[in-house]
This record gives structure tokens, sequence and C-alpha cells, in this order.
């Protein structure tokens, strides 16, 4: 049953993007744009800030694309999903959905500093479990963060508010495996990163399957 309304929450999310554009459409031109004046204005790109940069660009773009995915629904359309579908469904298909436009954003945007910037990954398979795993933690805390926000009057700020404490943890712990990654630190111990890190996502998405049902009933 959840697994159903979670295929027609899905494509509700995927049909209403395909009709509204501008969303996607703005944050790659954020994204081509801020590597493309990075490239015109530094002549030598040095390796250190590399992976500080790319996820810079990450959160930026993640922030605008999982904020409008609570915010665009009116009361009216919340209600009219509250007598229709479980709440886990909704909270899952809003991470699920977050997590695939999440991860291209993450692949468009490396693309984009490979072309412009080059690439100093030289351990391809952390970098990208890394890639993976830090969009998860930022999805998921995002979409929650994002839910919650969704039912004040200034949504912009408690959303900066109550996702800067969410999201450091899990930025942290994937700029150490960036770092890693491109040979910046020698860290043998960098499994239990990757595991922390996969506890914390773990944790992310149980607290809002726990209390998603909580805000959506008030």
């Amino acid at each position: 049953m959840i697994g159903r309304e979670i295929k027609v929450l899905l494509h509700k999310e995927m049909t209403i993007e395909y009709r509204q554009k501008y969303a996607i459409s703005g944050i790659l031109l954020y994204v081509l744009s801020t590597v493309y004046i990075i490239y015109t204005s530094i002549t030598r790109f040095p390796e250190e800030i590399w992976g500080a940069l790319y996820w810079v660009i990450i959160l930026f773009a993640a922030i605008n694309a999982v904020l409008k995915g609570f915010v665009q629904e009116t009361s009216g359309q919340r209600l009219f999903l509250y007598t229709l579908v479980s709440p886990y469904s909704i909270i899952l298909s809003k991470i699920i959905y977050n997590l695939v436009l999440l991860m291209v954003i993450c692949m468009l945007s490396y693309f984009a500093m490979f072309i412009f910037l080059g690439s100093p990954v030289k351990q391809t398979l952390l970098f990208f479990t890394g890639i993976f795993l830090g969009a998860s933690g930022l999805g998921i805390a995002l979409t929650f963060v994002a839910a919650v926000a969704s039912r004040g009057s200034n949504q912009a700020t408690l959303m900066a508010i109550l996702g800067f404490p969410v999201i450091i943890p899990v930025l942290l712990i994937v700029l150490k495996l960036t770092a890693q990654s491109v040979g910046l630190i020698n860290d043998e111990h960098i499994m239990s990163d990757i595991q922390i890190l996969i506890g914390v996502d773990l944790l992310l998405i149980g607290l809002s399957l726990y209390l998603f049902p909580f805000l959506w009933k008030d």
C-alpha cells in the first residue's frame, strides 16, 4: 500500500517539475555560472580548495532544490493529501525525489568543475561514495527541515536556523572523505568515517519517519 502511494506521489513530483522547468533550470544555471566565474577569475586553481568549493556549490543548490518541495504546497493541497495517503508515504516520496535530484546536481556539478577547473580526484571510488552518502544526508536532513519550515511564517529563516546544526556533521565527514580522495590527507581509518556517515544517514531517516507523522497531523 505504502509502495503504491510512494509511486503515485513520485509521479506527481516529477510531473510538477516537468511543468515548472524554471526550478531545475535555475539551479543548473547557478552551478554552471558559479563554476565559470571561478574559472575566469582564478588563473591557477589550488587543489586545497577544490573539495570545499565543490560542497559549497552543492549545499546552496541543495537548499534551493529541496526547500521548494513543501513550500510550494498550499494548506488545501496538504489537507487533500492528508485524507488520501499515509504521512510515511509523503515523507519517503519527498526524500527519494530529493535524493535523485541532488545526485543529478552533484554529478552535473562535478562534470562542470572537471571541464572548467580539472579534477584532482585520485581515489574515484571513495570520492563518489562520499558524494552518494553526503547527498543522501543532505537530502534527508533538508527534506525534514523544509517540512518543519513550511509550517512557519518566515520559511527561509527557519530553514537556515534549523538546517545548520543538522547538516554540519554530514558536511564535516564528507569534506574529510573528499580531502582523502584528492590526496590532501592520508587517513588509514577512513572506513570508520564512512561507517559514521552511513550511521548519520540512517539516524536522520529514522528521525524523519518517526517525527513527520506528528508534524503532519498538526
